[in-house]
């Protein structure tokens, strides 16, 4: 198999695994975060309704407009999103790193929004 294929199945197969032990509720939702190799987006989602209930990306406005590295906006866009999040009165999260490893942008978008006030 090939180099990028092979991981994107291994991705897969990972973020399967984890979305059968996480769920998100109203009350708790799930904090969802995909990478790309540019940008990293963030969203809240309550699957029981399967609804998204607040989002924040680097390609927003004011964080493209932003100076700094990949891992930096990464914190942005975590404490972006955690200020929305306290906008709607959301506290605990559950959080699904995606198949991506907890490391760089992803680590960095976690404490960010760790920083922000939400509790995971």
């Amino acid at each position: 198999m090939e180099g990028i294929r092979k991981r994107l199945y291994r991705r897969r197969r990972i973020r399967r695994g984890i979305r059968k032990k996480i769920k998100g509720t109203a009350a708790r939702p799930r904090l969802s975060v995909y990478r790309s190799n540019v940008h990293i987006y963030a969203q809240l989602i309550d699957d029981e309704k399967g609804h998204t209930l607040c989002a924040a990306s680097s390609l927003e406005k004011e964080l493209l407009a932003a100076q700094g590295t990949k891992t930096e906006k990464a914190a942005m866009v975590g404490k972006l999103l955690a200020e929305r999040a306290r906008a709607k009165g959301i506290e605990a999260v559950v959080f699904d790193r995606g198949g991506f490893r907890y490391h760089g942008r992803v680590r960095r978008l976690a404490e960010a929004a760790r920083e922000g006030g939400l509790q995971f």
